[in-house]
């Protein structure tokens, strides 16, 4: 894994978060909504792990861009799921443009992380409200892709690509066409 990087992945269950731990081998720290250290369980977890953010303030959204931007110059790695939020039942939702302008800014790589199957293993219904099962999660990385020498005008392009790439991804495991 290139470091630093920012790891982005479809966001599917709060096992995402838990699992990356297994497939990033340096220290990443987490975006993670602020509401998360309301949670006992979730507190311990992302107290010195992460940078919050309050999703409705434009102010802190600026706040943790550059905190995560400061991160990356001390040679962390950030993991962000450009969703913003959870999907239902493993369905892409939009992306939002924070980790492609962070990568661009700092030019460091973006890795894409597909998240295949964890929403079946743990559905998304709020803190301890999700059904869960047992099963066997199956994430994919995807290479590197390089931002040096890019800018700001490539921002839209590279969103897209690494929205593409992990579509496909889903829909070539779930046996589907775009």
């Amino acid at each position: 894994m290139p470091q630093p990087c920012v790891f982005v992945g479809n966001h599917t269950s709060y096992l995402d978060i838990v699992l990356s731990t297994f497939y990033i081998d340096h220290l990443a720290l987490y975006m993670g909504k602020a509401e998360l250290l309301k949670a006992p369980l979730f507190k311990t977890f992302f107290k010195g792990m992460d940078i919050t953010v309050n999703r409705k303030s434009i102010k802190d959204s600026h706040r943790a861009f550059i905190k995560a931007g400061e991160e990356i110059d001390k040679g962390r790695s950030m993991v962000i799921y450009p969703e913003g939020t959870i999907s239902t039942y493993g369905k892409l939702r939009p992306f939002k443009n924070g980790p492609f302008k962070l990568a661009i800014e700092k030019q460091v790589p973006i890795v894409p992380v597909v998240n295949l199957n964890n929403w079946e293993l743990l559905q998304n219904g709020g803190y301890f409200k999700s059904n869960g099962c047992f099963g066997v999660a199956k994430t994919v990385i995807l290479e590197p892709i390089e931002t040096k020498g890019m800018t700001e005008e490539n921002l839209v392009d590279l969103r897209e690509r690494v929205f593409k790439l992990i579509n496909d991804t889903l829909h070539e495991y779930n046996g589907t066409k775009n």
